[in-house]
């Protein structure tokens, strides 16, 4: 899996004219996390949320669907569309760390996960990380005068504390990183 999130990480770099070296040296020993999902079916699943909307912490989270039930939903100009069950692939979601660090060139996706009325989900989700000791911002190659920074540069530790010290509601922390008129770069 490391390879995997290392791999993509690499073209990204690419794609955004960066030395994929600065986006390894990034995430190179990063820290990785791994959440197995257990979602029960529910007798009246329009009452109750799965998983609630939100985006990810993460640089790159790999999921995998283990046992074929849809549920996984992605908000794209405000509708969520579902995410259709492939056998043996992976949905790559871009988290928020991604969006940061590209200056929001590439966007970190909300989704949700949704109840069954008939049959139990399973999920297990691979989130990769920069290290602990790094800086998050946008990349030095993306920032110039007509493209200035949009995101505050924090530390990996003040960056999660934060994160995770909220409620899981869209992308608010992702708002709350952003640049307000008259603000510098730094949380």
């Amino acid at each position: 899996m490391q390879k995997l999130a290392m791999t993509l990480l690499g073209f990204m770099a690419k794609a955004l004219n960066l030395d994929k070296r600065d986006m390894e040296e990034l995430f190179d020993d990063g820290m990785q996390s791994v959440r197995m999902t257990y979602y029960p079916p529910c007798p009246q699943p329009e009452l109750v949320m799965g998983l609630t909307p939100h985006s990810d912490a993460s640089g790159i989270t790999v999921l995998l669907q283990v046992n074929g039930v849809d549920g996984l939903q992605v908000k794209k100009d405000g509708v969520w569309i579902p995410v259709n069950f492939l056998p043996d692939a992976f949905v790559v979601n871009l988290g928020d760390i991604l969006e940061i660090v590209s200056n929001g060139i590439y966007n970190s996706i909300e989704h949700r996960a949704v109840a069954n009325s008939v049959t139990e989900r399973i999920s297990i989700a691979m989130f990769f990380n920069t290290k602990f000791s790094a800086e998050i911002g946008p990349a030095i190659g993306l920032i110039n005068p007509q493209n200035p920074p949009l995101f505050k540069r924090v530390g990996m530790e003040k960056y999660f504390r934060d994160f995770f010290a909220r409620k899981l509601e869209g992308k608010a922390y992702l708002e709350y990183m952003k640049i307000k008129n008259g603000e510098g770069d730094t949380a």
